[in-house]
């Protein structure tokens, strides 16, 4: 996802994550704060056009998978982005992890070092995919 495409969902955090809801039958967007997950109204112009460069976000299964964009290290120019199809009880704990461990306007020390941990576990049994990976499993199917 360019910084662009970002750019153009209107989230107000550099952390999110995309779902698809039977129940609202339409794409949600959720970012994590202090006080819970907060939705964002996602400007479905721009995910479908992030949808049609990135066709392998059709393959998310509907209200059990998610896209879970972290692009916190990416905006402070310390860390590349980093996407994740993760299961949607996942997308919650870090919510609850945020949620418990924040502390001040900037959360504090000790939950970032969370969140790191977090990441650092969803990384660690993360199966990892290039690019050039997904379109040519696209040009097969």
């Amino acid at each position: 996802m360019s910084d662009g495409d970002w750019e153009s969902l209107l989230i107000p955090i550099n952390m999110a994550f995309f779902f698809y809801s039977s129940v609202h039958n339409r794409m949600v967007t959720l970012y994590p704060s202090p006080a819970g997950a907060i939705e964002s109204l996602l400007p479905l112009d721009a995910w479908d056009d992030i949808v049609k460069n990135n066709p392998v976000l059709g393959k998310l299964e509907p209200d059990i998978e998610a896209l879970l964009v972290n692009r916190v290290g990416h905006a402070r120019e310390s860390a590349p982005a980093e996407y994740f199809f993760a299961p949607m009880d996942d997308c919650y704990r870090l919510v609850g992890l945020i949620r418990t461990h924040w502390k001040g306007l900037s959360g504090g020390s000790e939950v970032w070092t969370e969140i790191a941990g977090f990441f650092a576990a969803l990384r660690a049994r993360a199966e990892k995919v290039t690019r050039s990976e997904i379109v040519k499993d696209e040009a097969h199917a």
